[in-house]
């Protein structure tokens, strides 16, 4: 298979901050090595440094970043590569669903990021990101994203969220959103495919794992699927459905000081592949 790697590497307005440091982490970790090695032509392309803002404010800075993911991920389709963002933030995925033209989702991470601005009590705009996304808030930056059409909460998939504050447990109650735990896989791929979804983005943030198993980042709570349980559900709910495209979010090699994390990626990257290729 033809892959276009394309490196997004902010986190929260940060170039190269925090985990803005994760894309060219998992590049140095062997990811694509791994990939050329199960046979796959592969490319790398950084979206290098998107705003001039001195004072790199996040929401700005954000979706200029949306922006240029958008439009590499077109130009990866366009040319018959399927593309992977390896991203610092989550939000990064609204540009990656805009550019392939999604119209479904699978969001796997122990956060809901189903937060509006009305609802967040941090401000924190990564935990908007789902719901950015879906259509929820931020329509004006998100519609000026090239491609982007909100998704339909009932074609999103919501994998492992275990860590969700009260105003999204409100939301989650209230809208079609499909739940789903990693061993569960099969009934929301069975969802998916029976609404008609022609066009599936996977997004996983990888703070998703149990922190005792893996852990990607700052955020840590308890519980959660281990590597080989994350595997088996991304492979399982790509085999009947059309994957346009796969994020990788949120991995800050400062808290995996054992270098942990990038083989695992690969070895997630290569068999979901390997499931894409198969059908």
């Amino acid at each position: 298979m033809n892959i276009s790697i394309i490196l997004a590497s902010y986190d929260s307005g940060h170039f190269h901050g925090g985990c803005g440091q994760g894309p060219d982490a998992l590049i140095s970790g062997g990811l694509a090595e791994a990939l050329t090695l199960a046979g796959h032509d592969v490319d790398v392309y950084d979206i290098g440094k998107v705003s001039e803002d001195e004072q790199e404010r996040e929401i700005a800075t954000g979706f200029a970043v949306c922006n240029a993911v958008s439009g590499e991920v077109r130009i990866a389709l366009d040319k018959k590569r399927f593309p992977i963002v390896l991203a610092g933030n989550c939000l990064t995925g609204a540009g990656a669903v805009a550019g392939a033209g999604a119209d479904a989702i699978i969001w796997a991470d122990q956060h809901g990021d189903l937060n509006t601005p009305e609802t967040s009590t941090t401000g924190f705009l990564d935990g908007m990101a789902l719901a950015t996304v879906l259509g929820l808030c931020w329509r004006p930056m998100a519609n000026q994203i090239p491609g982007f059409k909100p998704v339909d909460p009932s074609r999103c998939v919501l994998v492992n969220a275990r860590d969700l504050d009260s105003a999204e447990q409100e939301l989650l109650e209230k809208l079609p959103i499909i739940r789903t735990e990693c061993p569960d896989w099969k009934r929301a791929a069975q969802r998916l495919k029976a609404d008609g979804a022609r066009q599936v983005h996977m997004h996983v943030d990888l703070d998703v794992h149990d922190p005792e198993k893996l852990q990607a980042n700052r955020y840590t709570t308890p519980g959660g699927p281990a590597p080989d349980q994350v595997r088996t559900a991304m492979c399982g709910l790509a085999g009947p459905l059309s994957i346009a495209g796969l994020t990788i979010s949120a991995y800050d090699p400062a808290f995996d000081p054992k270098g942990d994390v990038p083989p695992l990626v690969g070895e997630l990257v290569v068999d979901l592949l390997s499931t894409l290729e198969g059908k």
